[in-house]
């Protein structure tokens, strides 16, 4: 009996949840390189991204992105500097622009991981993802400003008035910090960190054939 023209060819598919936050270069590099190691191999992937906050206790204002580095981190400013020019490299080299500036700045992700949440519900979670990585890394906007956030939402096609709710109502504020707490009650205390068919964690952007040898593993082993 012949296969039915629909399901031939169709490539494996491994399931990959990604713990990220917004303001994390290295999750939007790590995504990058999944995505050159999927075509790369010819495997499918399911994507769930979950929610984690380098700065919980970053305020409303937020903060210079050359000043919170050299604070948190102890990085001089011509280490801060050096540091954002190869994260600059890597980005053009992966095909993602960061357009960092003297005004760029931290802010803080909360409203947009519960906007993300949402996102979930409608399938449109990881359209919602890439566009804010873009918004904060490459267009320098306030993606802790709901205004900036309910554009975005639209943008990707959610639902304006549905997402205005979410982020004025706060009916997914408890769901976001369950499903924070998840995470960090399982050990994850860095991102990206990345959990492929539910068993494997991989911690920090790996690379693409890195990313590559994992997945045919994580197919080979659930053979």
């Amino acid at each position: 009996m012949s296969t039915p023209p629909e399901t031939q060819d169709q490539p494996p598919v491994v399931d990959v949840d990604i713990v990220s936050d917004v303001m994390c270069p290295w999750c939007i590099v790590g995504y990058k390189q999944l995505e050159q190691a999927l075509a790369a191999t010819g495997i499918g992937a399911r994507i769930r991204w979950h929610p984690f906050e380098l700065n919980p206790q970053m305020p409303p204002e937020g903060q210079n992105t050359a000043e919170h580095i050299a604070e948190k981190y102890g990085a001089s400013p011509e280490q801060s500097a050096q540091n954002r020019k190869q994260l600059q490299d890597l980005g053009k080299s992966l095909g993602f622009d960061f357009n960092f500036t003297p005004e760029s700045r931290i802010v803080n992700s909360f409203q947009a991981h519960q906007l993300l949440d949402f996102a979930l519900s409608q399938g449109l979670q990881h359209p919602l993802k890439m566009a804010l990585f873009q918004a904060h890394f490459t267009d320098n906007r306030d993606v802790s400003d709901p205004a900036v956030l309910i554009d975005v939402a639209t943008s990707v096609g959610l639902d304006e008035a549905a997402a205005r709710e979410v982020l004025e109502g706060g009916a997914l504020v408890e769901s976001v910090r369950e499903k924070q707490q998840f995470w960090t009650s399982r050990g994850i205390s860095g991102v990206p960190s990345m959990v492929f068919a539910g068993k494997y964690l991989v911690t920090g952007a790996q690379g693409a054939e890195n990313y590559a040898q994992i997945l045919r593993q994580t197919l080979e082993e659930a053979a």
